[in-house]
């Protein structure tokens, strides 16, 4: 079994989309790497993801009640979504840094900051950090 390195390195999308393009490369999985395969994966890992959290109820920020290997689960799961959006953001040849910042910037003119405590969202309202 290969053994996990944890040398510390500056991680950005690039580095990411390059790993993931070498990795594949080098098991000759690019033949299986379609924009429709990689989301089904993406889907399947984001299952495995939801259920870590399935029964636990709502849960603190940091997770400061959960136990070190559950969080080191925790950012497997992650990863792997990850790994798979930076994957079929790159086969569909969208710079996903990018596209990123634009919904950010779209969703700051769809959802300005509020000049006064009329324009506050109200409790039945939802907020969202995507729409």
């Amino acid at each position: 079994m290969a053994e996990i390195s944890e040398e510390e390195e500056i991680v950005t999308l690039n580095l990411l989309k390059q790993k993931m393009h070498d990795f594949a490369r080098e098991r000759d999985w690019e033949q299986y790497h379609s924009p429709r395969n990689l989301l089904l994966a993406l889907v399947g890992e984001m299952g495995e993801l939801s259920e870590i959290f399935q029964w636990k109820g709502e849960v603190p920020k940091g997770l400061s009640d959960w136990k070190e290997e559950e969080k080191v689960h925790l950012g497997e799961e992650l990863s792997d979504v990850l790994l798979y959006l930076v994957r079929l953001s790159d086969m569909c040849g969208v710079d996903l840094g990018q596209a990123a910042l634009r919904k950010i910037r779209l969703n700051a003119i769809k959802y300005p900051v509020p000049q006064s405590n009329t324009d506050v969202v109200t409790s039945s309202e939802s907020i969202s950090l995507v729409d």
